[in-house]
Parts: structure tokens; C-alpha cells; sequence
């Protein structure tokens, strides 16, 4: 298997995997977006004997004022048939990598809290959602590290238009 940045080619595997990994989220139109229409993603793909079997997107962001380089992870989708292989673990793993080397400081992310610890993730409370998230979901907003903080963010996500729908934020 390999990883590596996604590309035009990789968007009818992706327009299968998601549906089948995803039954009861729409999530294709924010891949779609993601693939064709923002520069400022990191899109990377697992790759077996020419099939893509897995994918997680990286988009770049800030918070607040501040500069300081952040990337929220969200999608994240592994085929069905490879599930608990480790494919989402080398992906989110490849990403941090490619990440740290452009210097972002920070990886945010809304998802369960018992799969993404095992990445290091927990609670995020000094950047908040550009939507109120549902009480529920408060454990579900989480960030990693990536260094030392050599500069704290805090405030608002500022994310590109495709995040800014509030359905994407919600129940």
C-alpha cells in the first residue's frame, strides 16, 4: 500500500467509498469541493494495486487573529472491506508528517473521542466552531499538537467557504 496527494483520477473512487463508509451522511459534495475547488487542502489517498481504498483531507486554517498555521482533518473515509487494517491510522499518521513540514502547528478535528485520542487528540476549548456545535458534541471537538506551541491560537476558525455551511456543524 501506498499514500499519496490525491488526484483528479481519485474522485470516482472517492465518490464510492464515501457513500458505502458514510450510509446515512451526504459528505460528497464537501469532497467534491475539497478535491476541485480548494487550493488550501491537503487531500491524500491509500492506494493498493491501483485502487484507492481510503482518503483524509487536511484543510489549512487559523483561528482568531492569530497566523499561526492550523489544518482541520475532516473527511477521513476507509472502505468498508478494509476496515480495522490500519489504513486511516497511516493516513492521519502521513498527514501529521506532511503537515509538520509546512510548519502547521495544530490538527483539529470533530469525531469521536475514543477513535482519535489514539492520535493524540483531545478537548479543544480556546478555538471554537464557526457554528455552535450540539451539547453533545462538545467532547467531539478536538486538536493535536504537532510540536511544541511555539504560538497559541485562540478564537474563531477561520475556514474556507466550503466549511462555512451550518449543516456541516450540526445534528
Amino acid at each position: 500500500m501506498i499514500i499519496r496527494q490525491s488526484t483528479p483520477e481519485d474522485l470516482a473512487a472517492l465518490e464510492a467509498i464515501y457513500p458505502a463508509a458514510f450510509p446515512d451522511e451526504d459528505l460528497l459534495p464537501l469532497v467534491r469541493s475539497l478535491e476541485t475547488n480548494e487550493p488550501r487542502v491537503l487531500s491524500l489517498v491509500a492506494v493498493n494495486d491501483g485502487e484507492v481504498l481510503g482518503h483524509a483531507a487536511f484543510t489549512f486554517c487559523t483561528a482568531g487573529q492569530s497566523e499561526t498555521p492550523l489544518a482541520m482533518l475532516a473527511p477521513l473515509c476507509v472502505a468498508p472491506n478494509h476496515h480495522k487494517q490500519g489504513l486511516g491510522s497511516a493516513l492521519v499518521k502521513e498527514g501529521f508528517d506532511r503537515l509538520k513540514a509546512q510548519s502547521v502547528e495544530k490538527v483539529l478535528v470533530l469525531g469521536d473521542p475514543a477513535y482519535y485520542s489514539r492520535f493524540g487528540f483531545s478537548q479543544e476549548n480556546d478555538i471554537q466552531t464557526p457554528y455552535p456545535l450540539p451539547e453533545e458534541w462538545a467532547q467531539a471537538w478536538q486538536s493535536v499538537s504537532l510540536g511544541p506551541a511555539l504560538r497559541v491560537a485562540s478564537g474563531s476558525l477561520n475556514l474556507p467557504p466550503v466549511w462555512m455551511d451550518p449543516a456541516l456543524w450540526s445534528a
